[in-house]
């Protein structure tokens, strides 16, 4: 789990503790998304001829994930938040 972002625009405290789910939510699809995009990078590659095999591989993916949410933490590239409008907006219309 994520831990709570401190933005101002990402509150999930008052009113909007109904959305706390919904953010948490979209803010767990940008981290997917931004460690995907790491992977694709090459962050984590081991490259040589002494590399770690198959662990080494696993422990880079639990780095780049931990990264990812690091990066959503701290404000991430705004997905997230596009995600959680894009989100309440339609549960607003169904629900």
């Amino acid at each position: 789990m994520l831990p709570p972002v401190t933005s101002p625009a990402m509150q999930t405290t008052g009113p909007n503790l109904r959305d706390a789910p919904l953010r948490e939510a979209a803010q767990k699809l940008e981290a997917q998304f931004l460690s995907e995009m790491l992977k694709h990078a090459g962050l984590g590659e081991a490259k040589g001829a002494f590399t770690g095999g198959p662990g080494e591989a696993q422990f880079a993916s639990f780095l780049r994930e931990a990264q990812a949410h690091e990066l959503v933490r701290a404000g991430g590239i705004g997905l997230a938040e596009q995600l959680f409008e894009a989100l309440k907006e339609r549960m607003d219309d169904h629900g």
